[in-house]
């Protein structure tokens, strides 16, 4: 018979803001080395149980874990940066103005425009981001030189980056300066280091799908909240199965710092 974690005994620290769709466990534990975290007062220690009932804090936000999960389709402008910290004027978290905490599943750069997926469900954040997953992630690029047969071969194959060399993809050009790339894997900056290293700078870079969220028609700085089948197919491509308790129907938000109700 399988045993039941006792949650009235507590889970561990890491856990407990990864279920509350805080960050990854892994965040986590960086979060509690930097002394970010407190519990009922005092600093968080690494793999500390806690439970519901304590006053749990984030740079001195209050978290809690909600019932009901949400996952939201966000078309970043440039500008608005993919962090959760306050430090930050022009965080995401604050731009999009949504009534219950979500986190960024993953980054888009500064200068980059595009799908961003936000969450509460720290679960399927953890699936989404796990690079052995090979989950799909599409982007058009605009560059600053014509777009060669060698340049694309190139970035199909693999290119050497940050220590690495990135994994095969696939790259098909759409213009004299522009291509469309899939990607399976998420470095850091990744697509301006590889033209970079190949001799091409980036001028525009729009990330149009991940997995099976298409950005679609989405005006920018606006949010859409992903539901039903939508919804279903993303968690069967995480590996998850759809809860019933807690699903939320699809409704499209606006942005409180433009007015504005996404179409």
């Amino acid at each position: 018979m399988e045993k039941k974690t006792d949650t009235a005994q507590g889970v561990r620290l890491n856990k407990f803001l990864s279920d509350a769709g805080v960050c990854s466990r892994r965040q986590a534990d960086r979060y509690v080395e930097e002394g970010r975290i407190t519990v009922d007062g005092e600093p968080a220690q690494m793999g500390q149980k806690v439970t519901k009932a304590q006053d749990i804090r984030l740079d001195g936000e209050k978290i809690s874990v909600y019932e009901k999960k949400v996952v939201l389709a966000v078309n970043k402008p440039k500008g608005i940066v993919c962090t959760t910290t306050k430090k930050e004027k022009d965080n995401i978290v604050d731009f999009i103005g949504y009534p219950e905490r979500v986190y960024p599943a993953g980054r888009l750069d500064k200068d980059s425009e595009g799908l961003i997926l936000m969450t509460n469900d720290g679960e399927l954040m953890n699936e989404i981001l796990k690079a052995r997953n090979y989950h799909e992630k599409e982007y058009e690029v605009r560059v600053n030189r014509p777009v060669t047969n060698e340049f694309l071969k190139n970035m199909r194959e693999g290119v050497p980056i940050l220590d690495t060399v990135t994994r095969p993809c696939k790259v098909t050009k759409t213009g004299l300066y522009s291509f469309r790339i899939i990607l399976t894997q998420g470095l850091n900056r990744q697509i301006r280091r590889m033209c970079e290293a190949l001799g091409y700078r980036v001028r525009d870079l729009r990330r149009i799908r991940i997995m099976n969220i298409v950005l679609g028609d989405l005006p920018s700085g606006q949010y859409r909240e992903v539901a039903g089948e939508e919804l279903a197919r993303l968690l069967k491509l995480a590996g998850r199965k759809r809860s019933q308790k807690g699903e939320r129907s699809g409704k499209e938000g606006k942005n409180p710092g433009t007015g504005r109700k996404a179409e």
